[in-house]
């Protein structure tokens, strides 16, 4: 039997000594990757595959099953274009997709803070029960924890997947080749600043409406379609810019991408001009990034087109270069995409 392990965090690492994890600093970028190679890779890991993906793959008599999980501590928990309930089932959701499963199974544990309103947490599981009836899984099992008033910011929730892996080929940065094309599912940056603008009643005209939504059924229709997938990153924490960065450290390879071709919606992009934040390191929670072979970026395109027309192909692989490196081009010129030490926006996701 043989296992891919996949392992998705977000929480800073300090250096060494006695130092400790500081909230402050954020997650999702430079912090994060030092954790998992520091702390958790080296207690968990029996392969260079393990931890290179956001599930583990497992073998089962007559079958093999993708398994993942995921915390929730977004802040509002409400947001336009969802809640902490919608979110918790579609990143999950989205998790198994990304490993070319089938998503099937759903468990939820829920930390509640003592005083949190029973309307609202009724509310938010009703949220989560519509998701799960959109993405087409059941939540079969869970668990609940109150904690003292004071030490549980009102709700989080963690959620686990399980689904049936439907991908005839590995899906993972290992299965990157130069000559690769990379594609964007749709625009950019929703939910991030969707999140952001609740938090601090920013009034934006028009309204970031998140894009938090489930992405399994375009990815099923990519493998139903015979689409070769190389990889398959969801672009939550972090952003584009940190899902690329990941992906071509494990593969080895470089990668170039087009500025100009990269799909931000204006109200976005203003947005984060007036904040001064860049949209490539925004969360999302309704796209990813799709690594297929040249001669298939048409046909992949043709399929997401009916999902999303914001679907483009944005860059490319290249085994000259940097090995590891994303370079942006831009009228200027060409730089390197650098990790972040932390967040730009906490508590998003």
């Amino acid at each position: 039997m043989t296992e891919t392990l996949g392992f998705t965090l977000q929480c800073p690492v300090p250096d060494h000594g006695n130092e400790r994890i500081e909230l402050a600093h954020g997650s999702g970028g430079l912090l994060t990757h030092r954790l998992i190679e520091e702390v958790f890779r080296p207690a968990f890991a029996q392969s260079p595959e393990d931890f290179t993906h956001d599930g583990a793959l497992i073998d089962v008599p007559g079958a093999q099953i993708a398994f993942t999980t995921d915390s929730y501590v977004v802040r509002p928990l409400v947001f336009p274009g969802g809640d902490i309930g919608s979110l918790a089932v579609n990143g999950t959701v989205n998790d198994l997709a990304m490993c070319g499963a089938r998503p099937l199974w759903l468990s939820a544990g829920f930390v509640i803070e003592e005083g949190f309103p029973v309307e609202d947490l009724r509310r938010i599981v009703g949220s989560m029960r519509d998701a799960a009836q959109a993405a087409g899984v059941r939540l079969v099992t869970g668990d609940t924890k109150v904690v003292e008033r004071g030490h549980g910011d009102g709700l989080y929730i963690n959620t686990s997947g399980i689904g049936a892996v439907v991908a005839l080929q590995p899906i993972s940065p290992r299965q990157v080749q130069p000559d690769d094309v990379v594609i964007v599912s749709g625009d950019l940056g929703r939910h991030g600043m969707a999140v952001m603008a609740a938090r601090e009643n920013l009034g934006f005209e028009p309204p970031i409406v998140s894009d938090c939504a489930p992405v399994a059924a375009p990815v099923l229709r990519l493998l139903e379609e015979g689409v070769n997938l190389h990889c398959l990153r969801d672009l939550t924490r972090g952003g584009l810019a940190t899902a690329l960065i990941e992906i071509v450290e494990s593969a080895g390879v470089g990668m170039e991408l087009e500025a100009s071709a990269i799909p931000v919606s204006a109200p976005v992009r203003g947005a984060c001009e007036i904040l001064g934040i860049d949209p490539l390191y925004v969360a999302n929670e309704g796209r990813f990034a799709a690594i297929v072979p040249e001669g298939d970026a048409g046909h992949a395109l043709s399929i997401l087109g009916e999902f999303d027309g914001a679907a483009t192909v944005i860059g490319s692989v290249r085994s000259g270069g940097t090995t590891g490196s994303v370079a942006l081009k831009t009228m200027g010129g060409s730089y390197a995409l650098d990790r972040i030490a932390g967040e730009q926006l906490p508590r998003i996701c």
